[in-house]
């Protein structure tokens, strides 16, 4: 009886595991199109993940050193289980789709290095891409520390990248950067060296043939720092880069540094066609569930705003009344009042505006500086984000007074304490139901699905810069086209989009359609309109009727048609409405046949263009069809409701 239950035992560990001798190892995803390749070469760990049979990701390193450990060499395969299949369903405010469902190939890769110490390797295929972490299984009571992450991603040679260059520390206004705030270069060709020491950010976006591949991360838990794309990439091998030494929280951590066990960020690569990229919610996917916490309070919307036209001039009481009643005016939910409120208006007359906004069914949103010592920026209110015990205070407060978020500004970096800061704020903020939009911050990376009291981020080259310089205005039109494929495409974004009127000192370089696109095109929980009261009263009746319905979350996205840089035309869906944003990022005429077979039971169709004149409107109702043939002018846009 014993031999007969020693047999079984052993016939299920050989079911369950894999040997040695058949590496390199293989994971498919659920549909088989991906496959990762994982094994040793000299007892240094790689990878390899090829699409319907075409290489994407060339033979490139996994590992990482400690300062007690090195898992970068002499590492041999402990055992790797049967793969399982793993299926996540979650609901997400400020998503591209309302109910997401999730289905990945998991595999571990339990490894030890060679002084005996252990390391897994976890990997998650699914239809959309691949995901991989790093797990230490130990426990350890002392604190230990990563120097170095070995992880790249190498690709052909052939291959063009689409990639914003990470600013370095310290540098711009006021000491504010990196503020992920450098423009995406176009179509490079792999191997380029950043212009900036500091690497690229993500996300990074690769097309290699017909096919492209975007690299991004989740955001760390407390115990890892954001990293980054190293600025060489030799042979068209990009490396993970850690953060440079100033960006800190004041006498924080800058590495990863954690007790065992330890598990590390996601490492992100979404693959597939331009169309797998823009509908594909990884980013979120694999990020942790949403914290327990009610968050009913969580109501994303359109809110009307100030100060990216006006300026500071306009922070006073009179003006935010008046863009008070301009957000009820439109339906929109909020009303943001900006920087040096504290001193130019005082907490008392907030608390006016407060009750008065409340009348009217619009929400305040007040702006605070982040800062600490990492920014030298003037704003008010400055320090009172900095510790935990000021938080509460002040957002015990701000609940008191009916506030319904905030909008904090000017972070420092990347480093393992500023990354802790954020979630700080976060976990205090979602104690007095307060809504958060970070600005001059990092990329989100799934930060949203973790706390869904974070409705925005800025983290991009946004509206306001078209408004500072005329060099910015003049790319508008080709930094908005490349945004639905890189930076927007996981997380939401404070771009601040839409303005219809002048700009002071600034020639407008894009069309009235094409900014009426922008709000529906780009994700944010709340959408901060740029334009003015003044301007939208020009706005013809139908064109305000739009922005008054506009849907402040969406069900489901469908990519049309768009080339990075070119073209960006993306399908949303909210209840029985279908509306089709499209923008031309090239200073030429193109008339468009669109696809549009999949909307074929709605009939009744809407197009909002541009006019004759310059920034002018046109309307018409447009027949029902497979096909669709629109005219865009050269920076131009358009917008199409689709409803039965």
């Amino acid at each position: 009886m014993k031999k007969l239950q020693l047999l079984s035992i052993t016939v299920l560990l050989l079911s369950m595991l894999k040997t040695a001798s058949a590496q390199p190892f293989q994971v498919r995803s659920p549909n088989q199109q991906i496959l990762v390749k994982v094994g040793l070469d000299d007892k240094r760990l790689y990878y390899e993940v090829s699409y319907k049979g075409s290489p994407i990701i060339l033979k490139s390193k996994l590992g990482l050193i400690r300062e007690d450990a090195d898992f970068s060499k002499g590492l041999v395969f402990e055992n790797v289980p049967k793969e399982l299949i793993v299926t996540y369903r979650y609901n997400l405010a400020t998503a591209k789709k309302r109910n997401i469902t999730y289905k990945a190939t998991r595999q571990f890769f339990h490894l030890k290095n060679q002084e005996g110490k252990l390391m897994d390797v976890i990997f998650q295929v699914s239809n959309d891409g691949v995901a991989f972490r790093y797990y230490f299984p130990e426990r350890s009571t002392d604190v230990k520390k990563i120097t170095e992450e070995l992880t790249t991603y190498k690709f052909s040679t052939n291959s063009k990248g689409f990639l914003q260059p990470m600013s370095d520390a310290k540098t711009g206004w006021s000491q504010t950067n990196p503020s992920y705030e450098e423009y995406y270069e176009q179509s490079i060709p792999v191997g380029k060296p950043s212009p900036i020491k500091a690497g690229w950010v993500y996300p990074a976006l690769f097309q290699s043939g017909s096919n492209w591949a975007l690299i991004s991360e989740t955001f760390p838990e407390g115990n890892y720092c954001g990293t980054r794309l190293k600025a060489e990439s030799p042979d068209g091998e990009y490396a993970i880069g850690f953060p440079q030494p100033t960006e800190v929280f004041t006498g924080g951590n800058l590495g990863p540094e954690s007790r065992l066990p330890w598990y590390t960020p996601w490492r992100i690569i979404t693959i597939g066609s331009l169309k797998t990229i823009t509908e594909s919610t990884m980013g979120t996917d694999v990020a942790p569930p949403a914290v327990k916490a009610d968050v009913s309070f969580v109501k994303p919307g359109q809110a009307s705003w100030s100060w990216v036209i006006l300026k500071d001039d306009s922070t006073k009481y009179s003006v935010q009344k008046r863009f008070i009643d301009y957000a009820a005016q439109m339906h929109w939910a909020y009303c943001l009042i900006d920087a040096d409120w504290d001193r130019k208006i005082g907490y008392e007359k907030i608390k006016e505006l407060a009750d008065y906004a409340k009348i009217k069914n619009v929400g305040i949103i007040l702006w605070y500086n982040s800062a600490g010592a990492w920014n030298t920026a003037p704003y008010t209110p400055r320090n009172k984000m900095l510790t935990h015990e000021s938080r509460m205070q002040e957002f015990a407060r701000l609940q008191k007074l009916g506030i319904k978020g905030v909008k904090v500004d000017f972070f420092g970096g990347d480093g393992q304490s500023m990354m802790q800061y954020y979630i700080d704020i976060l976990k205090d903020a979602l104690t007095h139901k307060l809504q958060v939009n970070f600005h001059g911050a990092t990329l989100p990376r799934g930060l949203q699905r973790t706390y869904p009291n974070l409705v925005t981020t800025e983290a991009i080259k946004g509206m306001e810069f078209a408004t500072f310089e005329q060099r910015n205005q003049d790319i508008q039109a080709q930094h908005c086209a490349t945004i639905p494929f890189t930076r927007n495409v996981f997380d939401p974004m404070d771009f601040t989009p839409m303005v219809f009127g002048e700009i002071p000192r600034i020639k407008r370089k894009t069309t009235n359609a094409f900014q009426l696109a922008l709000p529906v095109l780009f994700l944010s929980g709340i959408q901060h309109m740029a334009e003015t009261d003044q301007s939208m009263q020009k706005a013809p009746e139908y064109v305000k009727n739009f922005l008054r319905n506009l849907p402040a979350r969406w069900d489901e996205v469908k990519f049309i048609d768009g080339y990075p840089g070119k073209l960006a035309i993306i399908a949303r869906k909210s209840g029985n409405r279908w509306i089709i944003a499209g923008i031309n990022g090239e200073n030429t005429e193109k008339n468009l046949k669109l696809n549009l077979s999949a909307f074929k039971y709605f009939t009744k169709r809407t197009l909002i263009n541009d006019g004759s004149e310059e920034f002018s409107f046109s309307t018409a109702a447009i027949s029902s069809g497979a096909t669709q043939t629109v005219k865009i002018k050269g920076n131009g846009g358009f917008v199409m409701t689709l409803e039965k």
